[in-house]
């Protein structure tokens, strides 16, 4: 669950991501009156929360449950629930009135580090009884921000559950009837491997798609998996300083080709042809998907009674000859640099992250705790579990870091990539020229970042 509980976690590639994206870089000037580079004095001590904290998160995230325990140990205090918008969110930034709490990835959030938005819980993290830095899980460091790049430095968010999302998940039934032999539990295959099992796996009758052989979840996250194709073969797509992209190497531009061959097998969703909800998971579940290519949170969808059974975890693909398994976001929480209650949602944080929901979700296979206290309590009752649990632990040595470019949103990146995509699927661009376009406009909005940010 290094995303989203269903639908809702990744966010949905929509058409005015770009326009988004800009807005959002216009909201902080390089003017702004918050440095992110400047120290953050700490509060001298920090009891029970009061007030009210208002935190903006998804729909399942905080329940009332969770909030009346919560008030057990906080009675003054009062909690407002706004369901994430990343619109309303700029709004209410732009506008001096943040939530106390706010929601986003580790992957992403150099943007608003870099704009100063956030506030650096390193005081706090010195301070907790609850949190403690020595049991954060790597994927936090996401959230750190040195002034100048991702990775290292304080600390300005708390992942709340991860992935590794270029896993693969499997319906071995579906495997069987198109006798196609079950996936290594740790051997990973190739990309151009994975193409020709979704051709035998793929099912039509006329134009009909009866069973899609493969999903790659294409409105979540477009730039993540190439991003990791290219790093697989030794690459990168921005330079060094995360100033430039570039879409035409030979390593991109492989990765651009496959999911151009991949639309054209039709062996799989795409913006072109599209899922009615937009996710994988309906389509898995009713065994009309074979392999969708999502991290360990997606088992936390088989748990029930009832669920899906004949399903298997594999390890992530490979397009060269270093494997790599990334987390795509890394889901947490952060504190507006303006927020009004920074004491009240720092405690809700320590219960959230650490307190009773931290142990429900990793309890329920939710995706992976940013915690390595609670590695332990991760499900293994049953065998899908076991054998998930096993491939999860293995492909933690292939995790590494997407980079993270201060100057440009995820989602505007996204949106361009996908753009580029359907231009050359349709044959209105080649595939050289369709990169070479992409290559010139995200350089474009990375240029107007660095004017923006300085």
């Amino acid at each position: 669950m290094d995303r989203f509980i269903s639908i809702g976690r990744r966010g949905v590639l929509a058409a005015a991501a770009v326009t988004t994206a800009v807005s959002l870089l216009a909201g902080c000037s390089p003017a702004s009156d918050v440095d992110s580079a400047a120290p953050t004095s700490g509060p001298a001590s920090i009891g029970p929360a009061t007030g009210t904290i208002t935190v903006m998160a998804g729909a399942q995230d905080l329940t009332e449950e969770m909030i009346a325990e919560f008030k057990k140990d906080n009675p003054d205090v009062e909690i407002e629930i706004i369901l994430t918008d990343p619109t309303r969110l700029n709004t209410m930034i732009a506008s001096g009135n943040p939530p106390d709490i706010a929601t986003g990835p580790a992957t992403g959030s150099a943007n608003w580090n870099a704009r100063g938005l956030a506030t650096d819980l390193t005081p706090y993290l010195e301070q907790s009884t609850v949190l403690r830095e020595d049991d954060l899980q790597p994927v936090n460091d996401g959230f750190r921000w040195d002034g100048t790049k991702s990775g290292s430095g304080p600390l300005y968010g708390i992942v709340k559950d991860w992935s590794q999302d270029a896993s693969l998940w499997y319906n071995t039934r579906l495997f069987d009837e198109a006798g196609v032999p079950h996936l290594s539990d740790t051997e990973a295959i190739s990309y151009d491997e994975l193409l020709e099992i979704a051709k035998q796996l793929t099912v039509k009758d006329g134009d009909t798609t009866q069973v899609h052989g493969l999903g790659l979840e294409w409105a979540w996250s477009l730039y993540a998996p190439m991003s990791a194709m290219v790093m697989q073969q030794g690459g990168s797509l921005f330079n060094d300083d995360l100033t430039e992209i570039d879409f035409t190497t030979p390593e991109a531009r492989r990765a651009f080709q496959w999911y151009v061959d991949f639309a054209e097998a039709g062996v799989g969703p795409t913006s072109l042809d599209p899922l009615a909800d937009g996710s994988d998971f309906s389509t898995f579940a009713a065994e009309r998907m074979a392999i969708t290519q999502d991290g360990y949170w997606f088992g936390g969808n088989f748990a029930a009674e009832g669920s899906l059974q004949t399903v298997k975890m594999a390890p992530a693909p490979t397009m060269g000859d270093t494997r790599v398994n990334p987390t795509y976001g890394g889901q947490g929480w952060w504190i507006p640099a303006k927020a009004d209650n920074k004491d009240g949602a720092w405690r809700l944080m320590e219960y959230f992250m650490a307190g009773p929901p931290a142990v429900a979700r990793a309890s329920s296979g939710w995706g992976m705790p940013s915690l390595k206290s609670l590695m332990d309590k991760l499900p293994q009752e049953l065998d899908f579990q076991k054998q998930a649990f096993a491939v999860a632990q293995n492909e933690i040595q292939f995790a590494k870091p997407l980079p993270d470019s201060p100057y440009i949103t995820i989602d505007a990146i996204n949106a361009a990539i996908d753009k580029a995509l359907q231009s050359a699927i349709k044959g209105d661009q080649s595939v050289d020229e369709a990169t070479a376009a992409l290559t010139e406009e995200v350089n474009a909005l990375l240029a107007q970042g660095q004017e923006l940010i300085g």
